[in-house]
């Protein structure tokens, strides 16, 4: 059995369900940075591809989908009240650290976001910390900055995640993954990077983590 001590998640998209919200933040405040509301159909466009390829499609700098991006993160922290998790995510959680892991966090969306979040759904004594960094294309960094400074080590954890990028960033830093498909990219464009396992159901990840641990 490999010697795994850490699962680590993602949040947006993976623990707490903000797909929709996100959308709903971006075609509000689109006008201000010069873009259009999102068409009958591109939810699905997005769902189904990776950030480098949709910044083409839609015309958009990496520049300007930050700054949007920083602007949603600020927004939704007066949502964070009425945020839930994923129906079955709470007992999921509950169930593997039961089972003595440590749990983490690592987010592109502001700390304060997630730890209301967490306390608000009576999860906040699951995770042993929340660790938030941002990086549009290198996610892989955030993880190196995060092994760092929770001393760490990549051989000892797997991630959780519900995007593309989640993928490539575990890959490069050699930690394996589950990908969700209840979150932001589709079980489809998740497939064909060929994550270590999939889950298509909160309780599913359990099972997940007992085959690769295997």
């Amino acid at each position: 059995m490999k010697s795994i001590r850490y699962i680590l998640f993602d949040f947006d998209g993976t623990l707490a369900d903000t797909f929709d919200l996100s959308f709903t933040l971006y075609d509000r405040i689109a006008g201000e940075y010069g873009c259009e509301p999102l068409k009958q159909g591109d939810r699905q466009i997005i769902a189904a591809g990776r950030p480098q390829d949709l910044l083409r499609k839609y015309n958009m700098s990496a520049h300007k989908l930050g700054l949007i991006t920083l602007r949603i993160r600020k927004e939704i922290h007066n949502h964070v009240p009425h945020m839930k998790p994923f129906e079955g995510m709470k007992e999921a959680l509950t169930a593997i650290k039961d089972k003595g892991y440590r749990l983490g966090i690592i987010t592109s969306n502001a700390r304060p976001n997630v730890l209301l979040f967490l306390e608000n759904n009576g999860m906040d004594s699951l995770f042993d910390f929340v660790y938030s960094g941002r990086s549009l294309f290198g996610k892989d960094k955030v993880f190196k900055r995060m092994f760092a400074k929770k001393n760490i080590h990549p051989a000892s954890a797997i991630y959780v995640g519900d995007e593309t990028r989640d993928i490539e960033a575990c890959r490069k830093v050699g930690i394996p993954i589950v990908s969700v498909t209840w979150g932001m990219n589709n079980r489809e464009i998740l497939s064909s990077l060929h994550p270590d396992q999939m889950a298509h159901t909160p309780p599913e990840i359990i099972r997940c983590i007992e085959n690769i641990t295997l």
